[in-house]
């Protein structure tokens, strides 16, 4: 069985943390960790946000390293960068790890350098099938029958507030559902309006020869009268 190819997880000079190797699988884990996709005329890696801060940027090196070696990778990560679980202020343990992630998508979209990056990102949330969004929703529709089998008054009130939420989320599905596109239409320069491409056809139009603006012909010149010829003489 073949084995999988090394990603290495290192921290650069300028401080950098970089993320090189791996396959397609490798990629979309590191993309879910948090790093952001880079490439030259040569080569690609990625790398973590600029501003994500050391001790983000050591969570989520040593996230995507323990995710990567979940699955089989093998991982050569800077002894610098490995620490415990992703954690917030909120929540010193890391238990709220799907919370996390919506985090890192979050880290992602603040590191996009260009409007299609963050429409690649915004789609992980707006997907219609497979997005954030709808699959919240179905929690919500999931949570509805869970407080129904209850059986009380209690739970059917508690199944209506779900219910509720889910409309909402699939409301504002419905209302974003071309807000990526949008994004990337972002990058683009914007048409110019009808006025406008009438006002620069006619600047750019080459100037129209009109007869009644012509100079008028000159007249030739009345040829002098010819002298007489002289007489005959017997």
């Amino acid at each position: 069985m073949p084995t999988s190819p090394t990603v290495t997880i290192t921290r650069e000079d300028d401080g950098n943390v970089i993320a090189k190797g791996g396959d397609a699988l490798a990629n979309a884990l590191l993309n879910r960790a948090g790093f952001i996709y880079e490439q030259s005329l040569r080569s690609f890696w990625y790398r973590l946000h600029w501003d994500t801060g050391k001790q983000r940027e050591n969570q989520r090196a040593s996230h995507a390293a323990r995710m990567l070696t979940a699955v089989g990778y093998r991982v050569e990560i800077s002894p610098d960068l490995v620490v415990g679980a992703v954690t917030t202020p909120s929540d010193p343990q890391g238990n709220r790890v799907y919370g996390h992630q919506l985090l890192a998508l979050t880290d992602q979209l603040n590191g996009a350098n260009s409007s299609a990056a963050a429409a690649e990102v915004t789609e992980h949330v707006l997907d219609p099938y497979d997005g954030v969004l709808v699959r919240i929703g179905e929690f919500f529709e999931a949570a509805t029958e869970k407080a129904k089998e209850t059986g009380n008054e209690e739970g059917w009130d508690l199944a209506d507030d779900f219910t509720e939420a889910a409309a909402t989320l699939t409301s504002l599905g419905e209302d974003l559902h071309v807000a990526t596109d949008r994004f990337r239409a972002l990058d683009r320069p914007p048409q110019p309006s009808w006025q406008d491409q009438v006002v620069n056809y006619y600047a750019s139009a080459p100037a129209t020869h009109h007869p009644d603006a012509a100079a008028p012909s000159e007249v030739p010149a009345a040829a002098p009268p010819s002298a007489p010829k002289p007489g005959r003489t017997r």
